[in-house]
């Protein structure tokens, strides 16, 4: 077994789990103040492109794409935060896992935190290392459960970050209303796919939070480590 993230008896991830949600939920109220900072840029284009001029619409322009630019700079830092919070809860659940049913496991237990950043591994790693911990922290042990929840996490997790690179264009005041417009479109679907996969992986991790401390508690001579 690693040391990485080995233990000897299971720790309740509540604490961990509550946390990753409440940040969760923060990615997902920043995604709408982006779609509002989007709506807005992309209101004022269809002005100009109505044939509206003169420094009014300049002007509005101008704090269009400024709302745009701080959307963009509170999205980033959320996800910081994000993923710090949840990759803590996802160590946290693997190294539960590793004690519920070690054989199971058949990753190093350093791939929770590695597997979500290796280029290329990334697109199906963390989905396999989920599933291990899912069907290890169900009763009794090795337990297989739906996956379904799971799966369609993963599924919009991964179009997410395309959607993303799609939409990782900016909005410029000099390039022309068409090209803007195209850009807003690409943002806008990033943004929604994004804020749907954040609701699924809220639930992924309340349901695993879930199994996880029942069966912590239903363990027998298991004590709770917190």
């Amino acid at each position: 077994m690693s040391t990485f993230i080995s233990v000897s008896r299971p720790r309740s991830p509540v604490g961990l789990g509550r946390i990753a949600v409440a940040l969760l939920g923060l990615v997902i109220a920043v995604d709408l103040f982006a779609v509002y900072a989007d709506f807005r840029i992309y209101d004022v284009i269809g002005d100009v492109m109505g044939g509206a001029g003169g420094d009014a619409v300049f002007r509005r322009v101008e704090a269009a794409h400024s709302l745009g630019s701080l959307a963009g700079r509170v999205h980033t830092g959320a996800l910081v935060v994000c993923v710090i919070g949840y990759l803590c809860w996802f160590v946290r659940v693997r190294a539960n896992a590793e004690v519920f049913d070690p054989g199971e496991q058949s990753m190093q237990a350093w791939w929770a935190v590695a597997g979500w950043f290796a280029p290329g591994l990334n697109l199906w790693y963390p989905r396999r290392i989920t599933l291990e911990i899912w069907d290890a922290s169900g009763s009794p042990a090795g337990a297989r459960r739906s996956h379904l929840l799971v799966n369609l996490w993963w599924t919009l997790c991964v179009l997410s970050i395309v959607a993303d690179r799609l939409g990782d264009m900016h909005y410029e005041i000099d390039f022309t209303p068409d090209a803007n417009r195209a850009v807003l479109l690409l943002s806008l679907l990033a943004h929604a796919v994004e804020i749907v996969a954040a609701v699924l992986a809220i639930l992924v991790v309340l349901r695993l939070t879930r199994m996880q401390h029942a069966k912590i508690l239903a363990g027998p001579g298991v004590p709770l480590a917190v």
